[in-house]
């Protein structure tokens, strides 16, 4: 008995060393070297060149645009869109945003507020009568300040079998009828959650009067030719699109399908999709557009003041570090960040659809990078 049980052992031990191995062998990012007395022409073929072989390792496949003062540095697609690698990424291909679809919703929710619709500062319970948490404001679901309970996700799995797709207004029907209690009192913390970006999107949907993906399509990607940005999930009318990229896994360069589940017809806190070539039109809106007023725009990026005096770092669906202004995201095969640096009037953005365990190791080597100066 005692030899079997240390037999086993011995194996367990082999098993964990294998895996050490092959994650410090196979999984590890080398590091981005580029020799800073170089011209920028020079740094950015060095940079094509590691990301090229990240891709050629199976360690990244995905698209990075790397922008100054409005003018593409980088522009490029590095791996496949589907499993079958038959469709190259390219500058057009819309990617999952996962949660940097956030600064999207906001700015719908900036939208209304500019067409006189709504103030940041209605109750939610003045369009949604039921909403269990009556001290909340529209401001503070946008600046996660609400203490909205992030649990929608969770109360979606425990009534899955009376669920075909979930909603927005399934989700936020779960919600009220949970009728959790506050995680704090609204105003006072701050805590990430993605009922607050539902909400959101749902009180699009209440207050224009069209679907959130309609309102977003005609309000705000028509209007600034963003023509490969579109809402999409499993309530779409179209089953896929022109240059989607499919979610993937990615083991070594070895791609498989991930599928949407039920929850993915909700909306808001995610389901955005969109291209490099278009994050620079994006990136040129918020320098000033004709669709929201200069003063007005600057709002999404003033950060909330806490009850106890301490200053939150999160403004509409942006992460504001003095200049810098960034989100990320995860969701299904999507990796994504979104870095904007106001003051150096530097962009970066990172798109990955292929589940990458190693996307932060990248990001953080191509922010040293922009950081470093292009």
């Amino acid at each position: 008995m005692k030899i079997a049980l240390y037999i086993l052992l011995g194996l367990a031990l082999l098993i964990s060393a294998f895996f050490a191995w092959f994650f410090l062998v196979f999984m590890k990012v080398s590091d981005l070297k580029i020799d800073e007395n170089a011209d920028s022409t020079v740094k950015l073929e060095q940079i094509d060149k590691w990301l090229t072989q990240l891709q050629q390792e199976g360690k990244f496949n995905g698209g990075v645009l790397i922008a100054k003062a409005g003018k593409p540095l980088l522009i490029k697609g590095y791996g496949y869109a589907d499993a079958r690698k038959e469709q190259p990424l390219h500058e057009h291909t819309s990617f999952r945003l996962a949660s940097v679809s956030k600064q999207f919703t906001a700015t719908g929710i900036m939208l209304l507020k500019e067409q006189g619709k709504l103030n940041y500062d209605d109750l939610v319970t003045q369009y949604i009568p039921d909403f269990p948490y009556a001290t909340v404001t529209i401001r503070q679901l946008l600046n996660q300040t609400s203490g909205v309970p992030d649990n929608y996700l969770t109360l979606a799995e425990k009534n899955k079998t009376a669920i075909d797709i979930l909603t927005n207004k399934k989700a936020i029907q779960l919600v009220i009828d949970a009728n959790e209690a506050a995680d704090f009192d609204a105003g006072t913390q701050y805590a990430y959650s993605n009922t607050n970006y539902i909400t959101l999107a749902h009180l699009i949907a209440i207050i224009s009067g069209q679907s959130f993906e309609q309102f977003m399509q005609e309000q705000l990607f028509q209007p600034l030719d963003m023509q490969d940005s579109r809402v999409w999930n499993l309530l779409s009318a179209d089953s896929t699109f022109q240059n989607k990229a499919a979610d993937m896994r990615n083991f070594k360069g070895n791609l498989t399908t991930l599928q949407p589940t039920f929850i993915d017809g909700v909306a808001g806190d995610g389901a955005i999709f969109s291209s490099l070539h278009d994050f620079l039109i994006w990136d040129r809106f918020w320098y000033g557009n004709d669709l929201i007023d200069d003063e007005h725009l600057q709002e999404a990026f003033r950060t909330p003041t806490l009850a106890d005096g301490e200053q939150s770092d999160y403004g509409f669906g942006w992460v504001v570090r003095e200049d810098v202004v960034w989100h990320n995201g995860a969701w299904l095969g999507a990796r994504t960040l979104n870095r904007r640096d106001r003051k150096e009037k530097t962009l970066l953005v990172i798109l990955d659809n292929g589940t990458n365990i190693m996307f932060d190791d990248i990001a953080q080597e191509l922010v040293k990078v922009v950081r470093g100066g292009l």
